[in-house]
């Protein structure tokens, strides 16, 4: 467990998109936070080595928690390269080759050394779990519309009253059982609707504060372009046409029904 802290941000989901992560740190410079918790899925993206270097210039202040997609990132690496990453046929493949082979062995090994789940103790709010997708699993789907049943089922046992995650990708806020479960929502892919931003959570002072920081979109998916991702079109649409958080939200709890 983390040693006792006044108020911390949880930053999930960049997904290699520097522009935004650009965007969430200046924002963060006004409201100090004296620790940053980055909730996975950090490089599965256009950007993956500059957000990682990024991340790195914060030094102590920054934790991490593992990502479904960082451990794709590393299988991916410890694999070898694809000759060319766009020739991995399944999009998971693809992402995950495209980021391994663009960090380097330090990264790498930074990925690997993510823990799975993280406790902080808030000031004024008291113990916090960080994890990516539940406590359970790092790809376990939570949304705004998962059931009261199930939400109650994978907070069996989980002893802290608040949780904090990530993985779907928008920001909810949600009681059951006497616990309390908050999306941080996702700084690099949102599927937030409109308006489009980068979304982040603050925590501290007896308060909880869904976050979003404003960049320049067209401006960021021309960076994104420019690097030769091969996704880079559909994080274009998903930034400049952004889902309906309700028909995302559907889409998961589908894809939950069929595990």
């Amino acid at each position: 467990m983390v040693q006792k802290r006044s108020r911390v941000a949880a930053i999930y989901d960049i997904h290699g998109n520097l522009p935004a992560l650009e965007a969430v740190l200046a924002d963060l410079e006004s409201v100090s936070p004296d620790l940053i918790v980055v909730g996975g899925d950090v490089v599965a993206g256009p950007m993956p080595a500059e957000v990682m270097d990024r991340l790195v210039t914060l030094g102590e202040r920054i934790y991490f928690v593992r990502g479904n997609a960082d451990r794709e990132v590393v299988a991916a690496y410890d694999d070898g390269p694809y000759a060319d990453p766009i020739d991995a046929a399944d999009p998971v493949e693809r992402v995950a080759a495209y980021a391994a082979s663009k960090i380097d062995r330090e990264q790498r090994d930074l990925l690997a050394s993510f823990p799975e789940r993280l406790i902080v103790e808030i000031e004024g709010v008291g113990l916090v779990l960080f994890c990516h997708g539940s406590p359970r699993c790092d790809e376990e789907i939570v949304t705004a519309a998962t059931t009261e049943g199930r939400l109650r089922e994978i907070l069996a046992g989980v002893d802290q009253d608040l949780v904090v995650c990530g993985h779907t990708h928008a920001q909810f806020d949600r009681h059951v059982g006497g616990k309390r479960v908050v999306n941080a929502g996702s700084v690099g892919m949102p599927y937030q609707g409109k308006p489009v931003g980068a979304f982040w959570l603050l925590l501290g002072a007896d308060s909880l504060s869904l976050r979003r920081s404003d960049y320049d979109l067209n401006r960021a998916v021309g960076r994104i372009r420019a690097t030769g991702y091969p996704d880079a079109e559909d994080i274009a649409e998903i930034l400049l046409k952004p889902p309906d958080p309700e028909r995302v939200a559907d889409f998961f709890e589908q894809r939950a029904a069929g595990d």
